[in-house]
């Protein structure tokens, strides 16, 4: 079938260097990690962390975070063998085109889509927020607001889309350069935060450590719509808090780790990239993980949870508020807001080299895939990726799919994870430089582990993301199939097999 074609890895190679369409090789390692952490070191920590311990996990939400990163870990390991074996963009979406066939890679491309145009809308969406609050902060009272003939535009996404748009298009080394100087203020800013939160740690606070299970509140049917689908499922009765809190907290912190697929993204522009990739990554993310585990025991140490689940939009300045303490409130808010603007800059790169790839297949219009001859950058995709997001997160209300982010994520690992099973029986002969280790186990484990935390998603969540899929799915048989380079390719072979068929028959006869 058509549908369940793969992609030669030679071909894909290859169509990496088609002139016009390729990208220019020149991230480093320290680039790399440095990007990782640029992406995580805001959306977690910053925005989901505080609202998993209020609504989710209370003071065991550092165990939430700690399965989220072993469900990452896992799964990046088997990114980085995929990407040491075929170093080009497209991440999830290239791996599973080189092994399980069209249609799927489609899917899970359509779902990368899903989880980049998301996330960078609604971390646009939080940034105009703490900007906002940081002028409020400093005593301005600048509105976030205008109103644009009966429509309301927050002005503040489309203030920092626009600015690292720009800085993508003239280049990613330009890029990462300046993704740097914000991540190290960052960072400074974090280990503020976990040094002074400390300070006001308190152990009565852990206890107890996994709040008992309460029923939920809302009204039944929404009740029911925002408990996980694994509840749902078991008949179990809506709940907050609790064992299954504890993993539907893990379900909403793995937004902290959307980076480390994301960097992976970027393989066609990284140096050596089978040296670089798999350092880069995991430097990337040991760090990240020590930060997210210390801050949030900072965080629930500070305050008890109740605390926080008592405020209608709980953040880590929430503690510091409720602990008297304004002038670091200031620090954390100017921090969050540094922190969340390398955020948008990785999320929107890696938007644009996903449908970049899409596009060089046929799957997406071929017009997309065009990079500029100057900077070897996608220029026309990029500002076109910067308009969407910035649309979207300055005139809507984006920031209620934020699980949608990690549904499509978590949906990419599993089959990535499964798909190293299948490229080590199909391709015996690759040898990428980095392999996942203890054979089929650790894959096959990272798979249902990915697996059980999109089941401990919100039932809403599965309902709009079985919608995104249609809708994808419609795009695909509608335009995909019938462009696909792919299908093309097998339909020239194929005319090549007949009219040697039709020569060898001619001269036999004559």
């Amino acid at each position: 079938m058509k549908i369940l074609r793969t992609k030669p890895i030679e071909q894909t190679l290859a169509d990496s260097n088609e002139p016009g369409r390729r990208l220019k090789r020149s991230l480093s390692t320290w680039d790399l990690m440095i990007m990782g952490i640029a992406v995580a070191v805001g959306a977690g920590i910053f925005s989901v962390g505080a609202k998993a311990a209020a609504n989710f996990a209370g003071p065991a939400v550092t165990v939430s975070f700690a399965v989220a990163a072993v469900a990452c870990a896992l799964a990046i390991m088997c990114y980085a063998e995929f990407a040491t074996a075929i170093p080009v963009a497209g991440s999830a979406y290239v791996f599973t085109y080189a092994t399980m066939g069209e249609l799927l890679a489609w899917i899970i491309g359509w779902n990368l889509i899903l989880e980049l145009f998301t996330a960078a809308a609604v971390v646009a969406k939080y940034w105009g927020l703490y900007l906002s609050k940081v002028f409020s902060l400093v005593g301005l009272s600048i509105p976030p607001s205008i109103h644009l003939g009966g429509i309301e535009l927050v002005w503040g996404p489309f203030l920092i889309v626009s600015v690292f748009t720009v800085l993508l298009v003239l280049g990613t080394k330009l890029s990462a350069r300046v993704g740097n100087v914000f991540t190290i203020v960052k960072i400074a800013v974090v280990l503020f935060v976990i040094v002074v939160g400390f300070m006001y740690v308190k152990a009565q606070n852990y206890a107890p450590f996994v709040p008992a299970a309460v029923p939920a509140h809302g009204s039944d049917g929404t009740a029911v719509l925002k408990q996980s689908l694994f509840a749902f499922a078991t008949g179990a009765a809506p709940a907050q808090y609790g064992l299954f809190g504890v993993f539907a907290g893990a379900a909403l912190v793995f937004f902290a780790f959307i980076g480390f697929d994301v960097v992976a993204t970027s393989a066609e522009e990284v140096k050596d990239p089978q040296k670089t990739l798999p350092r880069g990554i995991f430097a990337g993310l040991g760090a990240v993980t020590l930060l997210y585990i210390l801050v949030s025991l900072a965080l629930t140490g500070m305050v008890p949870y109740t605390t926080l689940a008592a405020a209608e939009q709980p953040t880590l300045t929430t503690a510091f508020e409720a602990v008297g303490n304004t002038d670091a409130a200031k620090v954390i808010a100017f921090g969050s807001l540094v922190g969340l603007t390398t955020v948008i800059m990785v999320l929107l790169m890696g938007f644009a080299r996903v449908v970049l790839a899409m596009s060089r297949d046929g799957l997406l219009p071929r017009a997309l895939s065009v990079t500029s001859d100057k900077r070897s950058t996608p220029a026309r995709l990029q500002i076109l990726c910067g308009v969407l997001v910035a649309v979207v997160a300055g005139l809507t209300q984006v920031d209620v799919l934020e699980e949608m982010i990690n549904i499509g994520t978590l949906s990419a690992f599993v089959v990535v994870s499964l798909g190293i099973i299948v490229l080590r029986r199909r391709r015996p002969d690759l040898k990428p430089s980095f392999r996942v280790p203890f054979g089929k186990v650790l894959p096959v484990v990272s798979a249902l582990l990915c697996l059980y935390l999109m089941t401990n998603l919100a039932v809403e969540t599965w309902i709009y993301f079985a919608g995104w899929l249609v809708v994808g799915l419609v795009i695909y048989f509608a335009y995909g199939q019938r462009n696909s380079r792919l299908n093309d390719r097998f339909a020239e072979a194929r005319a090549a097999v007949d009219a040697n068929d039709v020569e060898g028959v001619a001269s036999r006869v004559s």
